[in-house]
């Protein structure tokens, strides 16, 4: 064996076989310094790295409900309030442009509270309920049954004037009655007069003739509501002043019952 080139893989066996009958059984070892490179070399590959977790995206804030017509009008809990929402309140408004909220006036806790169909051309440009003509008669027929118009509250269906002075029409009562309803609860009179066909049927829901509505009182928001004539109707139909009286007495009968002050 000492031509190294010309070891076989058989003359090693037969070494080992010699060896082993000479020194009896013994084992080969692998050098440590290969073992700890091979150990080295092992523990030195990377494990794959893991995809780190992905937290997912925080939710968008949830934005503010819009309120609701309801929301917004059970928030004002003054007259002031309340105006100030009808002012911004473009459904309020009619055909006719460039119109001024006429919101009503009055004795802001009075027990009496008159109730009309729109707004005229006096109305629109003072900005205040029954100043013409037929707010004229209005303080007349007050007087008459010992009232002043400082003690009562004054008001419309709707609050802009439509073209024309014609009658609100369906659309616009519905709109306007809302805040209507609204102003009753902040004021909460004892009796309610309706001034005319329209806001006595607008209030009541009950498409009746004004004979039929009148001359009795109806339970209506913890008050009493009853219906007559509207003034600007007596400046045409003086017939109709007599059945006018006798409804303002009972109001006025109605209303002390009621312990109504003043």
């Amino acid at each position: 064996m000492s031509n190294k080139a010309n070891i076989t893989p058989d003359d090693i066996l037969r070494f080992l076989e010699h060896e082993k009958e000479v020194y009896g059984p013994f084992s080969v070892s692998i050098p440590a310094e290969k073992t700890e490179h091979t150990e080295t070399n092992l523990s030195s590959e990377k494990e794959p790295e893991q995809p780190k977790p992905v937290s997912p995206s925080p939710a968008p804030p949830l934005s503010p409900s819009p309120q609701t017509l309801e929301d917004r009008l059970a928030a004002c809990t003054t007259l002031e309030g309340l105006r100030s929402l009808c002012e911004e309140a473009e459904e309020l408004k009619t055909d006719l442009e460039n119109t001024r909220l006429v919101f009503g006036v009055g004795n802001p806790e009075a027990d009496l509270m008159l109730i009309g169909e729109a707004p005229g051309e006096q109305e629109d440009i003072q900005g205040e309920p029954f100043v013409g003509a037929a707010g004229q008669l209005l303080n007349k027929i007050l007087n008459a049954i010992n009232f002043e118009r400082e003690d009562v509250y004054i008001a419309n269906i709707l609050k802009h004037r439509p073209p024309g002075n014609r009658n609100p029409n369906p659309d616009e009562r519905i709109r306007s009655l809302p805040y209507l309803l609204r102003q009753v609860d902040l004021i909460r009179p004892k009796v309610i007069l309706c001034l005319g066909k329209v806001s006595g049927t607008t209030l009541l829901k009950a498409e009746e003739p004004l004979r039929n509505l009148r001359g009795q009182f109806y339970p209506f928001r913890d008050a009493q509501l009853t219906v007559t004539y509207h003034p600007a109707a007596l400046l045409r139909n003086s017939q109709w002043k007599r059945p006018t009286w006798e409804d303002v007495q009972k109001v006025r009968k109605k209303y002390d019952e009621l312990g109504g002050k003043p």
